[in-house]
Parts: structure tokens; sequence; C-alpha cells
């Protein structure tokens, strides 16, 4: 068997929504879910893609996530909104929340929407990447339970809480994004190189004694390393609470303590949205972010290693694997089969 197997793009939508109807999931809700679910794997990052389906539904059968919420506005001022998402599946509820940003920054200029009792979003480029195309600057980021080392502690004592921003690029539909945990690597990441025999580089985390390690499975028993040390526990602390703080929400080691699967389902987001042509002409700031592009493409390349934009390799990937199929690893495939999902 091949260690990949490609599946056309919208077969796998379809399969995944299906999946989740099943289970009780709203068409509207599960399609939403299916499209960002999938389109993690279309771009090229399966850790935050489909692989994360069966802890969904395994919450959702156990009821540590709720397959119909009753999400809503509980929280209404101008430009600021709090949207309380119900425990319901992420991708959804993440996505209303950053359309709530997006619709408030058209009519104040900057829009904020804080969403509260929400499980994983998968992939924060997602959210970003949208209120991009709608010609905002987006940014996004979340709490999640305790994973990264940090102050001297080789042990879990915070959560990785992403980052992401997305603004316009040179290509309307290929926005520049950035979306970074504040760890040396994403958990996810750690377990996409244990799945695909990857040797881990010796900064990723610590073992379950707190020993530097650079074995993936030791370092997904233990703890994962900050990015830039210091810096990067200091950054997630400060997003820990401009989310969960902020929302008066569960933090890190409280919601690792109820649900340690990583679910996130007492998770807290931010989401904010720009409107560029409150600030400039777009056309103007669209030849800035070009020209300042062509120049590092420029100078900051090697003949190994040219430069890339934030995004740039995840868009040229998922034209490809349009084409080609979305690739999947014949483990993930075990995985969803045998959470119940009837992938071929």
């Amino acid at each position: 068997m091949a260690v990949l197997q490609r599946f056309p793009y919208a077969d796998l939508v379809a399969l995944i929504r299906a999946t989740l109807e099943k289970e009780g999931v709203p068409t509207d809700i599960a399609a939403i879910e299916a499209e960002l679910a999938v389109e993690s794997d279309l771009l090229g990052v399966p850790s935050h893609g489909i692989g994360r389906l069966p802890n969904l539904l395994r919450g959702l059968r156990e009821g540590r996530a709720k397959a119909a919420p009753d999400w809503r506005i509980v929280r209404d001022h101008a430009a600021i909104c709090v949207l309380d998402g119900d425990r319901g599946p992420g991708r959804f509820i993440c996505l209303k929340a950053m359309e709530q940003a997006i619709e408030r920054a058209r009519k104040f200029g900057i829009g904020a929407c804080l969403a509260t009792h929400t499980s994983h979003w998968g992939r924060a480029h997602a959210y970003a990447a949208r209120a991009a195309q709608a010609g905002m600057i987006g940014i996004c980021m979340t709490n999640a339970i305790t994973s990264m080392a940090g102050w001297g502690a080789g042990k879990p004592v915070i959560g990785n809480n992403p980052l992401a921003i997305g603004l316009p690029g040179v290509k309307t539909n290929e926005p520049v994004v950035l979306d970074m945990a504040m760890s040396q690597a994403a958990v996810g990441k750690v377990a996409t190189w244990l799945r695909e025999g990857k040797a881990i580089p010796n900064n990723w985390g610590f073992d379950a004694e707190g020993k530097p390690s650079n074995d993936a499975a030791a370092i997904l028993n233990g703890a994962v390393s900050p990015m830039g040390e210091h810096k990067g526990a200091g950054l997630s602390l400060m997003i820990q609470l401009m989310t969960a703080a902020l929302a008066g929400g569960m933090l890190d080691h409280e919601m690792r303590e109820r649900d340690a699967t990583g679910l996130d389902s007492e998770s807290s987001k931010l989401f904010v949205a720009l409107d560029i042509s409150a600030f400039i002409d777009p056309p103007v700031f669209k030849e800035r972010v070009g020209t300042l592009l062509a120049w590092l493409s420029e100078h900051a390349s090697s003949e190994t290693e040219p430069f890339q934009w934030p995004g740039e390799r995840g868009w040229r990937e998922g034209a490809k694997n349009k084409e080609e199929g979305v690739p999947v690893h014949k483990d993930i495939v075990a995985m969803l089969k045998a959470a119940g999902v009837a992938i071929a």
C-alpha cells in the first residue's frame, strides 16, 4: 500500500460533510467544517486537517462537543462583539466569528469578535486568509491546552497558543498569511514528522522527564519547546490573557485538567479585522506589498533556498493537489476508518 493516497478534493469534502451529518451536525455547519478541514490537507498541512476528525467525532459522541450548538452573540458593542460558540464544531464557530469581525470592520474600519466556548479550530490560517480575501488585514489567536514548556520548566506549563496574520497579496486569492504556534514546532507537526519517519531537530522539545529530546514520540509524551525561548513563552502568555482571560474562560492548564484530548472545547479565540481602505487606497497598499515581496525574492534568496513569503508554499501545493488529488497518509486513512469514516 502506498504511503500516501490521493482523493479528489470535492469527494473528500463531501465525505467529511456526510460523516458529520450522520452525527447530527446540521448541513450548513457540516459543510463549513468539511471545507476547512480538507483545505488544510489540500494546502499541505495534514497536521491540522482531516486527521483531527476522529477526535471531533469522539467529542460529539461523548458530549464534550455539540453537534448543533446554540451559538449566539452575547455582547454587542459597535465594532466589538462576543460570540458564545456553545462548544460547537470549532471551524464553523470560528468562521462565523471572523465574519462578525469583517462585517464590523466594513462599518467602523476595525472589527473584533471574541469567541468563547469553542473547540479546536483546525488551522488558524483559514480565518486570517478569509479576512485577507475580503480586502482586510485579519488577525486571530487562541489559547489551548498546556503542551509547551517555558521559564525553565521542562514540562507542559502553557499552551502553544497559535497566532495568524493575513493580508492581501499580489494575487487576489493568494493572500500573505503567517500562521504559527508559539512553540518551535506545533504539536501536530511533531506528530506528522513521527508518522512520516522524519528526524526531529534537537530544539523541538522535552521528554516526560523534562530532558531535551529529538525523539518525536517522547516529545508528544512530554512538552514542545517555546520558539525563541522566553520570547515564545511570553507571547503565549499574552495570547492566553487576550483570549481566555478576556473571555473569563478556562485557562490553558484548566482546559487540560478538564479534557486532555486536544479538543479544546472550552478555548477562547480573538478575531480582528482591519479594513485597508480605511487607512489607504487598496491599490497603493497592494503595490507596496508587491514591491517588498519582489525585493525580498531578489535579495533574500540563495541558490538552494529561494525566498518564500508566508503562505506561498501552501497556495502552490493547493493548486497542484486540486489537480492530482488531496494527499492523505495511510495512517490517517486507517484512523478515519477506525472512527467509522467510509473512506476508500
